[in-house]
């Protein structure tokens, strides 16, 4: 049996079997990844590789068909709903390719949404947020709503939200998937800045080249399998 204590990230013979009609479609074959803290980690892969039923999986907003995964320690594949579901808002930042802003909030009540259902003071929120907002170049826009923002502001309020609720890691779907090449890769350095600053935990699910180019280390999927892992200076 893996150590698991040892990594933030843990999965062992993740198995995961979908079924249509009667048919089986195996997305995972057995999957076993161990993830540090601090890294900044790109799972890559073609189309039905798996790579997203992988990425689900890790963050709980999917069960395994057969296997086990830790985060930080802690079986999160064998938590109940609500346990989940905590462990998800206290310790998963997500950021996904369609930004899943909330339209009728400004940019500022997006970005302390999460800290609201922690409890945490609103003077606490307040500093938080204006502090994030200083790092994500958004200072000036707390009170708009999302649909007076460009594609790329919106996807810095997505991280600003993902981040600022110091969560043990961030987990990116395709977040550059719906930019244009040069707001992802403004976006892409700011995520690797605040990585190497704040030694917060990025891994990507993603078919985007540049982010394969920045990250310290890329885990290939083929066919529901570790096809390559590799670790990068």
């Amino acid at each position: 049996m893996i150590q698991q204590e040892r990594h933030l990230i843990q999965t062992e013979n993740l198995r995961k079997i979908y079924t249509d009609n009667g048919v089986e479609a195996h997305a995972l074959r057995g999957i076993d990844l161990a993830i540090h803290a601090g890294e900044f980690t790109a799972i890559v892969g073609p189309s039905g590789s798996g790579k997203t039923t992988l990425l689900n999986i890790i963050s709980g907003l999917d069960k395994p068909t057969e296997g086990k995964v830790w985060l930080d320690g802690k079986l999160v594949s064998a938590m109940s709903g609500a346990e989940l579901s905590d462990f998800r808002r206290d310790h998963i930042g997500f950021i996904f390719q369609a930004f899943n802003l909330i339209p009728v909030l400004k940019v500022e009540e997006n970005i302390e949404y999460i800290m609201l259902l922690q409890k945490i003071s609103k003077n606490e929120r307040h500093r938080r947020v204006h502090e994030i907002l200083r790092e994500v170049d958004l200072e000036g826009f707390a009170h708009r709503f999302p649909s007076k923002l460009s594609g790329g502001q919106q996807q810095r309020v997505a991280i600003a939200r993902a981040m600022v609720s110091q969560p043990l890691m961030i987990l990116a779907d395709e977040p550059t998937a719906n930019l244009d090449s040069k707001t992802g890769a403004d976006l892409l350095d700011m995520m690797r800045k605040l990585n190497e600053e704040r030694g917060m935990t990025f891994v990507f699910s993603t078919h985007d080249r540049m982010i394969v180019e920045k990250a310290r280390r890329v885990i290939v999927i083929k066919d529901g399998l570790v096809a390559q892992d590799e670790i990068r200076e």
